[in-house]
């Protein structure tokens, strides 16, 4: 009789374990998250920021001198009932992270921005560098039609091989890193 009980109880529990480790391991993929879409006087802007982007491994191999790079695809596209959708703007932005041991600094090349890299002591605000978009310039808002509908796709790659010369053929464990998030998508209208 005990048995009757204590087999599906078991089942049960193995179960209910399987859902929650289950469930950790989708939390701790990488995602784009708090995507904000607004405009300024004169362009569409978009804020983002990737969530669980950094592996302790990717951290480590940083710290190594091996430098990694995320790049986010970025396309608005003008989405039309039963029809094919035109594509108005495609970018593709790097993020490019290396460590100076030398100086104990991280030196964040952002592709976006002009004014040359970001240098910090700090991890942190090393990664966190890294993984946001700030007020990027989708496309003009003269190019946009009142009351139109349009969907932003937003895709991002973490961590190419960035090795010169093919050598991450020599490193066999950089290939762990290559991980990309799923593409969000954003519809709206202007």
């Amino acid at each position: 009789m005990k048995s009757f009980f204590i087999r599906p109880l078991c089942l049960l529990l193995g179960i209910l374990l399987l859902l929650q480790a289950t469930a950790r391991a989708e939390d701790a993929r990488p995602n784009i998250s708090d995507i904000f879409i607004t405009t300024s006087q004169t362009h569409l802007l978009l804020f983002c920021s990737i969530k669980n982007g950094f592996t302790e491994e990717m951290i480590e191999g940083v710290k190594n001198g091996i430098p990694i790079t995320f790049s986010f695809l970025v396309e608005l596209e003008r989405t039309v009932n039963n029809w094919f959708n035109s594509s108005l703007a495609k970018m593709t932005i790097q993020h490019t992270l290396s460590y100076d041991a030398l100086k104990e600094q991280y030196r964040i090349t952002l592709s976006e921005r002009s004014g040359g890299p970001v240098v910090t002591e700090s991890i942190d605000k090393a990664m966190a560098a890294m993984t946001e978009l700030n007020g990027i310039k989708v496309i003009n808002r003269d190019e946009l039609e009142p009351d139109a509908p349009y969907a932003l796709h937003v895709h991002a790659t973490l961590a190419e091989k960035t090795l010169p010369l093919n050598m991450h053929y020599l490193v066999p464990f950089i290939s762990l890193w290559d991980f990309e998030t799923e593409t969000r998508t954003i519809e709206f209208r202007y």
